[in-house]
């Protein structure tokens, strides 16, 4: 064999090894796993200047006297965050419309869980820091849940849980994005410009005209929704929301043929961009904490032990509390295959709260300047980290091996009602 057929050879083997890889439930998770700890490894060695820097670096879009003069970081958390929303909002209108969200019945014990796994987190961070207002502006940061992260490690136990237990799991995640977009526009919008929020009041205007006219050029709404995300910007509703309010305009089905749907089209299209590249970009931006700068006043401040506690104890207390309240009110059923054990460990996963909670605590005091004595990723990674073991530990306690239906049946013989 020629050395050029070695080198073929070799590097077929290669991209086989990395599509392999890349077609795993569990690639998000471990690539958002991978760049969190490849930030912190260039962050505390003698690169973190390097590392400074390039965050820093200025980037400005001008026309005229007109221009959007940003940090790569701001750049990162404004614009690429603005496609993740965009991307969730998808998902979103894709599961009100057809999916699991579809059926209001089949939503009450994730949408209980989701509940409760946000207000008790932020309750117990308001609990710790009441009475400091400026502390209380990180409220919202425990009430996260990161899903990339949650579903990688889900997917690590493969058949040792239930298939059902995901489904729950995307459905909670979903809804408390919901609650995390509420928030984040509620909350954490300031400073309004008039003229700006007209502008973006104008493309919402054409986007529901198009919309209603079954436009399904989807060139059109990005045009469009490029517009929305500066007016946006400019207007001090948060940049990323755009993203969210451009997918719920997006059609679900083009009228004229029912087979193609625009906004199926788009989520598997930026699947791989929302979870190969925004999602570890952003990660790798926001996580290269120092740890040389971390004092024991940090480490043990209200703010930092607040979110560090709303992760691990918050979401367990709030997720299965709720969950457990509504299946003894009768108000909803476990699926067949699911124990309560099963969602206390999902519970458990919920404390990894990591994207979300990373972008909230930099809207709630990064980009405010008031975070000098503590550092609130310590407490995001932290929490998310403990989280992360202990729900894969219980889990993987608790579980087992899941039997093929054939094989159930081999040893407890055909399910009631089975015409076998």
């Amino acid at each position: 064999m020629s050395n050029n057929q070695e080198e073929h050879h070799v590097l077929e083997e290669v991209t086989d090894v990395v599509t392999d890889f890349l077609r795993r439930e569990a690639a998000p998770g471990i690539l958002l796993m991978a760049a969190t700890v490849l930030a912190l490894i260039v962050a505390n060695s003698p690169l973190d200047k390097f590392y400074d820097q390039l965050v820093a670096i200025p980037v400005q879009i001008s026309a005229g006297t007109w221009a959007i003069d940003k940090p790569l970081l701001l750049w990162i958390n404004d614009g690429l965050m603005a496609v993740f929303f965009f991307h969730v909002g998808l998902e979103l209108k894709r599961e009100v419309c057809e999916g699991e969200l579809s059926n209001p019945k089949d939503i009450i014990l994730p949408a209980g869980g989701a509940v409760g796994g946000m207000a008790i987190p932020a309750l117990i961070y308001v609990f710790i820091n009441w009475g400091n207002p400026l502390a209380m502006a990180g409220w919202a940061i425990p009430a996260a849940t990161d899903i990339a992260f949650a579903l990688g490690i889900l997917a690590l136990l493969g058949s040792r849980v239930p298939a059902s237990l995901k489904v729950f799991l995307v459905t909670l995640a979903i809804i408390d994005d919901i609650g995390a977009i509420v928030i984040i526009a509620l909350f954490y919008t300031n400073n309004i410009t008039e003229t700006a929020l007209v502008i973006a009041a104008v493309c919402l205007f054409i986007l529901w005209r198009m919309n209603r006219r079954n436009v399904v050029d989807i060139p059109s709404y990005v045009l469009v929704g490029i517009v929305l995300w500066v007016a946006m910007l400019k207007s001090g509703v948060h940049a990323t929301l755009a993203g969210v309010v451009l997918a719920a305009f997006i059609p679900m089905r083009d009228r004229r043929d029912s087979s193609y749907s625009p906004v199926t089209r788009l989520e598997h299209g930026l699947n791989p961009s929302v979870s190969f590249v925004i999602l570890p970009l952003f990660a790798f931006a926001n996580a290269g904490i120092s740890f040389g700068n971390i004092s024991p006043e940090g480490i043990f401040h209200p703010v930092t032990f607040g979110i560090f506690l709303g992760l691990v104890v918050g979401k367990q207390i709030g997720v299965f509390g709720f969950c457990y309240l509504i299946l003894k009110l009768k108000l909803a059923s476990l699926p067949r295959d699911l124990k309560l054990r099963h969602i206390y460990g999902c519970s458990l996963l919920c404390g990894v709260g990591f994207t979300m909670s990373l972008f909230i605590g930099g809207l709630a005091f990064q980009e405010t300047g008031i975070n000098q004595i503590f550092d609130e990723r310590v407490g995001i990674l932290a929490g998310s980290l403990v989280s992360a073991l202990l729900g894969y530990g219980v889990l993987y306690w608790v579980g087992k091996p899941q039997k093929t239906i054939q094989e159930e049946q081999v040893e407890t013989g055909p399910a009631p009602g089975s015409n076998d």
